[in-house]
């Protein structure tokens, strides 16, 4: 049987939401790099994964590392995958990472993404909102 870590990258190759439903605990955390506090909960995050399966282009994971770090939300030590990846948004290449920590059940209690230039975060930044922003999940800056 496929680790979550294995049927998360599943999910992601073939854009199935349905999939990620069933990896996310309810009260996921997803840190990521352009906003300081993180989204919360699996309906938020199931609509942020929407987005970004439209954002990235050529998203592609280029390795896999299991092993154990430190969470977040309550600093204990937790089963955890890093998939490094490749993508493209707005012209911009990005080199990132995803850090994945499981729940006791298995299923992905905290998600983080580092991404690197800065030129690419920037990017990356501005198109998830504007998708946040489509799609309702979030006001338009500024109201």
């Amino acid at each position: 049987m496929a680790t979550a870590a294995e049927r998360f990258r599943i999910a992601v190759d073939t854009r199935d939401l349905t999939a990620l439903d069933e990896l996310f605990t309810d009260d996921i955390r997803f840190y990521s790099p352009v906003k300081f506090t993180p989204f919360e909960g699996k309906p938020m995050l199931l609509g942020l994964f929407g987005v970004l399966l439209r954002v990235f282009e050529d998203f592609r994971y280029i390795g896999h590392y299991d092993g154990a770090a430190e969470t977040g939300a309550d600093g204990v030590e937790a089963p955890s995958a890093v998939l490094p990846f490749r993508a493209t948004v707005n012209g911009k290449h990005i080199h990132g990472i995803d850090l994945l920590h499981f729940a006791e059940d298995g299923r992905i209690k905290e998600f983080t993404v580092m991404v690197r230039p800065q030129s690419a975060v920037h990017a990356l930044g501005e198109a998830v909102l504007a998708g946040l922003v489509a799609d309702g999940l979030v006001p338009a800056p500024g109201r």
